[in-house]
């Protein structure tokens, strides 16, 4: 229950983030500030969405779904990495024309003090997420990656109004007035890789890719420990990671007098060194019939 209670955290706290934000930024007239709290209130239905998705994921295999329903999530990170990603362009395109047409003043010193609130906030979330997500579902460690980009943001914020602070002390407020729609583009602009490695590695699965090559390296060196203790000249690995389940197929060339009962034992050491639920290990004399 550890990652549904994570994803309870991000939900109360993304709702927060949006009230208070979309709160602040009406009254001060930042566009950049309104930015952080549509991404907070998109980020509470997602994350629900994720709420949901682990759920189903964890129903099982059935009649419907004989390989279970872990599916689920990567679904899910894919549609919200992508809606995300939308927000991100749409927030980067209204700034780009309020630069070209001119931007409106904003009240300096009350953004610049949101900028510290939502930082330091922002931040102890994060940690949190981070610590909630260890040994967790990817949806979690999503969870975790999308907070840290909206820290990242807060951190833009926090500087961007700092230096149109300074701007305006220094008699330059036309110029401070650039700072907010300025800040939009950079910010958007740097969190778009966030949800674009999550939409590459959520569709990586759904496809049913290989997983990481330092997951694969560690599966094929505990494939070869075994096939080595029982003298086995040969055998290929295959995997993939569907959310929280790694599927691995290990095929082996054994000899033609090798017995049932010793493929079991084979079977069982390679459960045991692999631990994984989703393991299907095949035998053949003929090298021709696993390629």
């Amino acid at each position: 229950m550890t990652d549904e209670r994570a994803l309870r955290v991000s939900v109360w706290a993304s709702a927060a983030f949006g009230v208070l934000a979309l709160v602040w930024g009406v009254l001060s007239g930042s566009r950049l500030i309104v930015f952080d709290g549509l991404y907070s209130f998109a980020a509470v239905g997602l994350t629900l969405l994720a709420v949901l998705a682990l759920r189903t994921a964890r129903r099982g295999p059935d009649e419907r779904y004989p390989w279970g329903r872990e599916a689920w999530e990567p679904l899910a990170v894919v549609l919200k990495a992508a809606a995300l990603a939308g927000l991100c362009l749409y927030a980067l395109v209204g700034a780009v024309v309020e630069i070209v047409d001119g931007p409106t003043p904003i009240a300096v010193g009350s953004a610049l003090v949101y900028g510290v609130v939502s930082t330091v906030a922002g931040l102890a979330i994060t940690l949190v997420l981070r610590r909630l997500s260890r040994g967790g579902s990817d949806l979690v460690r999503a969870e975790a990656a999308e907070w840290a980009g909206d820290t990242l943001l807060s951190v833009g914020v926090l500087v961007g109004f700092a230096v149109a602070w300074v701007l305006t002390l220094t008699g330059r407020p036309e110029w401070a007035a650039y700072v907010d729609p300025v800040m939009v583009v950079l910010a958007s602009g740097a969190f778009l890789p966030v949800p674009a490695r999550l939409v590459v590695r959520g569709v990586r699965e759904l496809l049913s890719m290989a997983p990481d090559d330092e997951v694969l390296a560690g599966l094929r060196a505990e494939v070869a420990a075994v096939a080595g203790e029982r003298g086995y000249g040969e055998s290929v690995v295959r995997a993939s990671k569907v959310g929280g389940r790694l599927d691995v197929e290990v095929d082996f060339v054994v000899p033609a007098s090798a017995t049932v009962a010793e493929l079991d034992e084979v079977r069982a050491a390679l459960l045991d060194r692999l631990g994984t639920t989703s393991l299907t290990v095949g035998f053949t004399a003929d090298r021709r019939w696993i390629v």
